[in-house]
């Protein structure tokens, strides 16, 4: 009922899934920054996940991990798995009774593995998108978890999708490893629904690059959005205290910039709001 992707580059670990299935994410996905990720699924086991993470945390690599969760399993021909360790080792598994199509693709640095799927090509093009991609972890899972729906993904339809990431340091403020941990529980598509919120993530919690001296052009468009938006009424000259309000009413605190300079991304952004 489920298609995952398991991954580690460099720093970082993740896990994309999605499935004709509530709130898929609730379950399938689990991961611990310098340990590794696992996806568990099918008749999921649920224990797999932290159990997992604690077997790689004490030094088994993921094909060990994955051996010892199915050895003290009663029911490991219903279960499937996939699990990447510390070092990128993988593995997959896929028990013999998991309702076709169900199978996986190991490769260097991720294991790909899905079932009651439209056939062997949904993984096939997961494994192919993961390979052929760039970029940072979140967009090479989100990439191979849209080519595999694009293939047909679970034959039974759409529902919900997640995307986990976890980076030493990497959570807000920098006091846990979640970097980013998106879910689309109940949504008619749900994993271009989660490609948007990737975009909305990116924009709020991203370090910003750039930014634009809010003058000519730049400081009208700025004072327009605003206007939309009702943080400046009809007349009022922009000001750096109007800024700030929009800024920290609408989540941008990441974005602030000193002086008269406005974030190209929050720029970008009002531009489509005074639309």
């Amino acid at each position: 009922m489920t298609f995952s992707i398991v991954a580690r580059q460099r720093d970082a670990w993740g896990v994309a899934v999605a499935s004709k299935f509530l709130a898929v994410g609730a379950i399938v996905p689990h991961a611990r920054a310098g340990v590794g990720a696992v996806a568990t699924q099918a008749n999921a086991n649920a224990s797999f996940g932290p159990r997992g993470l604690e077997m790689l945390s004490r030094g088994k690599s993921a094909r060990e991990t994955l051996d010892a969760l199915l050895a003290d399993d009663d029911a490991p021909e219903q279960r499937q798995v996939g699990i990447v360790d510390a070092r990128g080792r993988a593995a997959t598994h896929t028990g013999a009774k998991c309702h076709a199509w169900a199978g996986g693709r190991v490769g260097r640095g991720f294991a790909c593995q899905g079932n009651i799927l439209a056939g062997a090509r949904v993984v096939d093009a997961m494994a192919e998108a993961w390979t052929a991609s760039e970029g940072d972890l979140a967009a090479r899972l989100l990439a191979a978890l849209a080519a595999g729906d694009a293939a047909g993904g679970d034959r039974r339809g759409r529902q919900s999708a997640a995307l986990l990431v976890v980076r030493a340091g990497g959570g807000y403020g920098g006091t846990t490893d979640r970097m980013l941990d998106l879910r689309s529980d109940d949504h008619a598509q749900p994993v271009a629904e989660l490609g948007r919120m990737l975009s909305s993530w990116r924009l709020h919690f991203e370090m910003p690059t750039r930014s634009l001296a809010l003058e000519g052009r730049v400081r009208s468009d700025v004072a327009r959005g605003l206007r939309r938006l009702g943080y400046l009424r009809a007349g009022e000259p922009l000001t750096l205290e109007r800024l700030d309000a929009f800024l920290d009413a609408e989540n941008f605190e990441e974005r602030r910039w000193p002086g008269w300079r406005v974030d190209a991304g929050v720029l970008a952004w009002l531009r489509r709001a005074a639309r």
